[in-house]
């Protein structure tokens, strides 16, 4: 009682705002914005009962006291209405189901009419959970069981629906979750691609000022993301080959960081540090993507690209090793970059000074070794491209005799000053100290040229001759250990090392002796002739033709060996004595071995022109045996080979005159001064085959050949006599005529009736001129339709005599199948009557 309880302060509520017409609310478009993203949150708006609270919360405003008490006694009228309407129900037990209060604060509770008392509750009057009224009625176990039946099957019905509709919401949020990755990823793609644009284009417009940024474009290089990897490598590849300078950078000494420089020297110190490092972590990059298949042609091309571009520059040996390693890939575009790549190091020696060009030959040279001499052909034929001064090859005793003579007038002119009277030691120091910066100045500029002097340039060019020398005959090496026989045992067993191997790098080499062949040394060309000779036998000694060994060598190849060994034989005449008649009979024994699609007609017309057209001895036995060999030859082979072989007989039928009895149509061949041996077609020796004792009859049937330049150039042929002198020699030889041929083969005819002839010579500027062909201009043509014609039969003939082989074959095999079943069933019966 002695203390007073505190009274609660009253807190008014706020007053209400101002009632605004709808028609002049103003709504902005964030407001906007926001009720259309978020409408769901408004469903509860959307489900209010509009019509009941406006009967409740109406507002009567300025109106008159009459109005208001009217509208009162129409509420209380209705209100009375709904009372006697509620009489009529029955009230429901207040524990059982909750009132509704509504806004005006009047509670109601559910009521149930008295006709549902009879016949049960309904679905309606049980409310929404399903339930009947507990108070009122009393249902049975059996009501009571089905009435939960008919819960739990709608339960299931809704569990269902509800499944339906997740699955059929997932696939919508599975697409729509992919698209959204998919944006985001392209969003992201699309920002590193500007990115590296933007630093590619930075760099290249002022590099010194933005030369960190080489390190940002070699981190997105290491990108995840494919596509960006291979731009990042393009975009750093277009970079380095325009910022790297024309020199080779020099990092600085402990030293030289210890002293005090200017801020450009800083400035241009931490430019080359960092172009340098950057420089370093990208080729380790290419290095570390050329192995694998998805990056190896970008990167490849990339390391070709700056090798091609900057040989000067540092990490020259990384690239290097990587081009040549790829030198002979399976991947034809990555061998042909890397080729010419090399090609180009060789042929523009003045980026580089020829130092990239001897550690080039060196590395092929050691993987060819590494090989076992198994590689690509193309990477031994970019030696090909290289060029050596022609004097190079000549005996180094006169570069010792210079040398000596230098140093014995040094020694002579300081004989001389010692004998003279002492000059001033002033002059004597200038002198020297003059001469000294002298030669530094030249050393430093001749370091930043790359130009090299005559010593030098000498000295490298030695260098890589014989590294390509060295690798030559390895390969030669390696191709004679695969064909000559073991020196014991049986001759004709291959060497157990690498017998049956095949040997790609033959061809090439052999290619590389024969431009080269001026620049050997003269103490290798007795072996070298000697391996030249086994190898154009195919493995045969030369002494003892008669044993038989297995030919390792296709016919190209023991060709191309002839070819070499006459262009060494022609290119150091006056230091080698070395008798050709072995390659002679090699040649004449190929002939006839030769087969148009399986080896190279190039090189037949080559060793042609070489060996018989070029060949300043005229041996009547020898020419006339050729002559025949390739008359035969005709015969067999292809046009273009064909022509090859007939210019051939004509510029040897023109040399040699008493060999135009061949020509002759009586027996023995004419009338030849001497004895004549009897002709053996099949010797293996030109000169004892006694073609002078046969006749060329060949060219009675090419004069029927199917083209005409063929049948031309046989008409031409045999219609020479003996009595003709050598007037003029054709301009055409057989290579220019086998490539001539190949590319007229498939051009077409024009249709003519006859062979015309024209015998009238065209002489202009006082010298004889002829075609390509002859003396003579000869047209045939014939009907394309007529010779398809008379194919299609021809061929349609061999098919049916195949035909009815291969049918005669099967019939014999089905008779004796037949005979062998009609001889069982007899032995059968034969068996079977003892037994009964």
């Amino acid at each position: 009682m002695g203390k007073k309880q505190k009274q609660p302060k009253i807190i008014l509520p706020p007053d209400l705002p101002p009632e605004i017409p709808d028609d002049e609310v103003e709504y902005s478009d964030d407001d906007i914005k926001f009720v259309k993203e978020n409408r769901a949150f408004a469903s509860l708006l959307s489900t209010l009962d509009t019509q009941s609270i406006t009967k409740h919360v109406t507002r009567v405003a300025d109106a008159k006291d009459d109005a208001l008490e009217k509208m009162y006694e129409q509420r209380m009228q209705k209100n009375a209405l709904k009372k006697e309407k509620e009489e009529t129900g029955l009230q429901v037990d207040r524990v059982d189901a909750l009132p509704v209060k509504t806004l005006d604060g009047k509670i109601y509770f559910r009521t149930a009419t008295k006709t549902a008392a009879v016949n049960g509750p309904s679905e309606e009057e049980t409310g929404e959970d399903g339930n009947a009224d507990k108070g009122l009625f009393k249902l049975t176990k059996a009501e009571k069981r089905a009435k939960l039946k008919k819960i739990r099957k709608e339960g299931k019905k809704q569990d269902k629906e509800v499944a339906k509709e997740e699955v059929e919401e997932a696939p919508q949020a599975a697409a729509l979750a992919e698209v959204e990755e998919d944006l985001k990823v392209e969003e992201a793609f699309e920002s590193k691609k500007f990115k590296l644009a933007e630093l590619g284009n930075a760099l290249l417009t002022d590099p010194e000022s933005n030369i960190k940024d080489l390190k940002e474009m070699v981190q997105l290089s290491k990108d995840n993301d494919r596509t960006i990897v291979k731009l990042g490598l393009l975009s750093l590849l277009a970079v380095f080959r325009d910022i790297i300078p024309g020199y080779r950078i020099r990092l600085p000494t402990e030293k030289e960081q210890e002293m005090k420089v200017s801020k450009t020297i800083k400035k241009m110190r931490f430019y080359e540090s960092t172009l340098l490092s950057a420089y370093k972590a990208y080729l380790q990059r290419l290095i570390a993507l050329e192995k694998q298949p998805l990056f190896q042609l970008v990167a490849v091309r990339c390391i070709c690209s700056l090798l091609e571009s900057n040989p000067h520059f540092n990490f020259r040996e990384t690239l290097l090793n990587a081009a040549v390693r790829n030198i002979s890939s399976c991947n034809d575009a990555i061998r042909q970059l890397c080729c010419s790549t090399i090609k180009s190091l060789f042929t523009n020696e003045g980026k580089h000074g020829g130092e990239a060009t001897v550690e080039a030959v060196r590395l092929i040279s050691y993987q060819v070794k590494d090989h076992n001499c198994q590689l690509h052909p193309d990477s031994i034929e970019v030696f090909l491209s290289l060029s050596f001064d022609d004097d190079l090859g000549k005996s180094e005793k006169t570069d010792r005799d210079q040398k000596y003579k230098n140093k014995k007038d040094k020694k002579r002119k300081h004989m001389e000053g010692s004998n003279q009277l002492p000059e001033n030691d002033r002059k004597k120091s200038r002198k020297e100290s003059i001469s000294k910066t002298r030669e530094e100045v030249e050393a430093d500029y001749k370091a930043a040229s790359f130009t090299l002097d005559a010593m030098e340039k000498r000295q490298m060019q030695t260098q890589t001759l014989s590294a390509v020398f060295e690798m030559y005959f390895r390969i030669l090496k390696h191709t004679m250990q695969s064909i000559v026989p073991r020196p014991e045992g049986n001759p004709g067993v291959l060497s157990a090392a690498v017998g049956g191997e095949p040997h790609p790098l033959l061809d090439p080499c052999l290619k590389g002796l024969a431009k080269f062949a001026h620049l050997i040394d003269l103490d290798f060309l007795g072996d070298l002739m000697n391996h030249l000779k086994i190898l154009a036998s195919g493995g045969r000694n030369s002494g003892n033709t008669s044993e038989k060994f297995p030919k390792c060598l296709t016919v190209s190849e023991r060709l191309q060996c002839c070819i070499v060994a006459f262009k060494v034989m022609r290119t150091n005449l006056d230091a080698l004595n070395v008798d050709l008649q072995d390659f002679n009979v090699h040649l004449y024994n190929l002939l006839l071995e030769y087969r148009p699609g399986r080896d190279q007609g190039e090189v037949l017309a080559e060793a042609l022109k070489i060996m018989l057209c070029d060949d300043r001895q005229h041996d009547m036995q020898k020419a006339a045996a050729f002559i025949k060999r390739l008359a035969t030859l005709s015969l067999c082979v292809g046009s273009a080979d064909s022509m090859a072989a007939l210019v051939t007989v004509k510029h040897l039928l023109l040399k040699n005159i008493k060999c135009r009895n061949l020509l002759e149509n009586d027996t023995g061949g004419g009338s030849v001064s001497g004895t004549i041996p009897k002709y053996l077609p099949y010797s293996t020796d030109p000169i004892l085959s006694g073609a002078l004792a046969s006749v060329l009859w060949e060219l009675s049937l090419l004069s029927k050949h199917y083209h005409p330049a063929i049948s031309t150039m046989a008409t031409v042929l045999s219609s020479m006599s003996t009595e003709q002198n050598q007037l003029f020699l054709s301009k055409s030889s057989p290579q220019l005529a086998f490539r001539d041929m190949s590319v007229d083969q498939e051009l077409c005819f024009e249709q003519s009736g006859s062979i015309k002839l024209n015998n009238k010579k065209r002489r202009s500027n006082g010298n004889a001129t002829s075609d390509t062909i002859g003396s003579t201009s000869v047209t045939r043509s014939f009907n394309e339709d007529d010779l398809r014609r008379k194919f299609s039969s021809h061929f349609m003939i061999l098919h049916e005599i195949k035909e009815n082989e291969r049918l005669r074959r099967k019939l014999n095999k089905t008779a004796q199948s037949l005979q062998l079943y009609e001889q069982y069933k007899k032995q059968k019966k034969k068996r079977s009557k003892p037994s009964k």
